[in-house]
């Protein structure tokens, strides 16, 4: 076990030591953060790959203390060293993405274009490429008893992660904090689409029972159809729903009860930042007005637990990069908050 004998919690963090200044080893952690940096599918703002480097600089300025669990830092958090090749694999992929998203964006088709066929090939099978990595590392951590948060990168990332989770129990279900639904079959071709991710989920995963998202507000119409034709394996808490249901006096607990009402047992939670308010979140991939407050989200998760709900695993994704960086602070805090959820609910 770590030394903690000459640890000050309310000193300010040592750089010399792991994410949130914490010296704890990955042997010692109970749990362990595994960065992804990988965004080769984004269709709008780029910055995300590089949100684990950032995330782990910003939190050196999270204070420890956290009322939901006290103590919980003692038990250990590390993050692993982002990988240099999967971020180089990543950026290479993404100039050819680019390439090609400009190409059919403009109306041509693939199928006229050997070239661009050759790259979505390309691109595709380095999303394949991506969701294995995920889940050997993901499985390896398990294996040893850890509790494991992901790190992304862009929302395509969790999927090895949720197969992962998926063979370790009968049935879960998910909790989506996001912008968008992400049910886009193949979006722009691309088979492992940031869009695509709870499609993939539902259709990889046969265990995956429940898909409950909140703070949705972009979504087409095939998703939407998708949803009212999912036999109720997707339930979406729209944010005009939501708002609308504040605006007239509901409660922001009853709109959670009822949420809470539609999870299964044991949740998996993939939180997209841009689900958040975009104040809160200004350079993430893809931004959209309106949202939700952290708080909500937090309050959300705590009432979960209280109702017997067992958070299992969480990913958290899209956090932007800025020059003061505002989105990297904000994402540290989160991840914190979820790491000290994931042990209050694993005690």
């Amino acid at each position: 076990m770590a030394d903690l004998t000459n640890f000050d919690p309310n000193s300010a963090g040592n750089p010399n030591n792991n994410i949130f200044g914490l010296p704890f080893s990955e042997d010692d952690a109970r749990v362990v953060i595994l960065p992804v940096p990988w965004e080769v599918s984004v269709s709008y703002g780029a910055g995300t790959a590089r949100a684990p480097e950032g995330v782990f600089n910003a939190s050196y300025q999270v204070d420890l203390m956290d009322n939901d669990l006290t103590d919980g830092w003692r038990k250990g958090i590390y993050m692993r060293e982002p990988d240099q090749e999967l971020l180089l694999k990543s950026d290479h992929l993404r100039d050819q993405a680019e390439e090609y998203i400009q190409y059919i964006s403009e109306g041509n088709s693939v199928e006229d274009n050997p070239a661009m066929a050759e790259l979505l090939n390309g691109i595709n099978e380095g999303s394949k490429f991506l969701n294995n990595w995920v889940y050997i590392q993901a499985k390896e951590l398990l294996e040893k008893g850890k509790l494991v948060g992901l790190l992304g990168g862009d929302h395509s990332t969790p999927l090895g992660y949720m197969k992962a989770i998926g063979e370790r129990y009968e049935t879960f279900g998910i909790l989506q904090i996001d912008a968008h639904c992400d049910l886009r079959e193949a979006y722009e071709d691309m088979t492992y689409s940031h869009a695509s991710i709870m499609y993939n989920a539902l259709k990889e995963i046969p265990n995956l029972v429940k898909l409950v998202q909140v703070g949705t507000r972009d979504y087409s119409d095939t998703e939407y159809d998708y949803m009212l034709n999912s036999n109720g394996r997707v339930n979406t808490f729209f944010d005009k729903d939501i708002k609308e249901r504040l605006y007239e006096g509901e409660t922001w607990k009853a709109i959670v009860d009822d949420v809470i009402a539609k999870l299964p047992e044991h949740v998996y939670l993939s939180f997209d930042i841009d689900g958040l308010d975009p104040k809160l979140c200004p350079n993430t991939g893809t931004p959209v007005q309106g949202g939700l407050e952290t708080e909500q989200v937090y309050y959300l998760l705590r009432k979960m637990l209280k109702a017997g709900k067992k958070l299992v695993a969480f990913d958290l994704n899209e956090v932007g990069s800025s020059d003061n960086e505002w989105d990297e602070n904000v994402g540290a805090r989160v991840l914190y908050k979820l790491c000290n959820l994931l042990l209050l609910s694993n005690e």
